[in-house]
């Protein structure tokens, strides 16, 4: 479908996103963490993941000779150290980022980008939720349904398949390579366990299906919004696990169990924390009922 051109803007208010102990979700703070360490990760001729530990999100850097292009921009402080990255890689600037989803820890850097001259791209539902949120560094263009960025002869296609962990996350894939960048859509490991955002739009009742259009690709890499690179057999499994939580948790509502019991599962088998409970548990039971 279309890209449309959209305003970029600054707000007077900050969001990030925090890290509980097993998770991500937007709430207002003063300013960003501390820069983390980066390290870097081939995964196609000219195509890299820079990658930390947890939190913040990985950056795809898609390296052409008409520029680079970047899959989410961690937080703001994050920013010099994913620019020194990708200088070993290239001297050529930055010219597009795409925000898998609104959260800062994927879309933190935008403001400064965009003074660089960074085109940002996203969803219509993830601008939608940074124009909503007063989160500065809203995106350039927004992508519907479907999308293509193109730059040195290379292509970035971005999908939008439903709701999952917001209801605005997009997927980018990269054909050449046959590899795809998730955003949170997909985390891996137990210290970032599935996340539905339900004040960002999420839905776990949708989000298997949501899956289901990104396996329908051609796909030998997937990059996950947060841990190591991994395999389309992977993402599969995630796939299930999300299905196995909504009929864990509908089993125990059959069974009359509280909420307190419902959290007590979710955190011994699906190793949610306390911003999982926060963000997910009520909207998750109000699906499951």
């Amino acid at each position: 479908m279309k890209m449309q051109n959209a305003f970029a803007a600054n707000a007077t208010s900050l969001f990030a996103v925090l890290v509980g102990t097993a998770l991500l979700a937007t709430v207002a703070m003063a300013g960003a963490p501390p820069a983390s360490k980066l390290d870097t990760t081939k995964v196609g001729d000219g195509l890299y993941v820079i990658h930390n530990a947890a939190v913040p999100g990985n950056v795809t850097v898609m390296v052409t000779n008409d520029g680079v292009l970047l899959v989410d921009d961690k937080f703001d402080s994050d920013l010099d150290n994913i620019l020194a990255e990708v200088r070993k890689l290239t001297m050529q600037p930055v010219k597009y980022v795409i925000n898998t989803h609104y959260h800062l820890d994927h879309s933190g850097s935008n403001v400064r980008l965009q003074a660089m001259g960074v085109q940002v791209v996203s969803s219509a539902n993830a601008r939608a939720k940074m124009v909503e949120s007063k989160q500065p560094g809203w995106a350039n263009f927004t992508v519907e349904n479907r999308g293509t960025v193109h730059l040195g002869g290379k292509r970035a296609e971005l999908y939008y398949f439903g709701r999952s962990h917001t209801d605005g996350d997009i997927v980018v894939y990269f054909p050449e390579h046959k590899v795809m960048s998730m955003g949170d859509m997909y985390t891996v490991g137990d210290a970032t366990p599935q996340l539905v955002d339900y004040a960002g739009g999420g839905s776990a009742r949708a989000w298997p299906n949501t899956i289901d259009g990104a396996l329908m690709l051609d796909v030998d890499t997937v990059v996950p919004g947060h841990g190591p690179n991994t395999t389309k057999a992977e993402l599969r499994k995630f796939r299930d696990s999300t299905v196995l939580i909504q009929a864990r948790v509908r089993q125990l509502l059959a069974e009359k169990k509280g909420r307190a019991e419902i959290e007590a599962v979710l955190r011994k088998d699906f190793h949610w924390g306390d911003l999982n409970v926060s963000r997910g548990l009520d909207g998750l039971i109000a699906e499951m009922q």
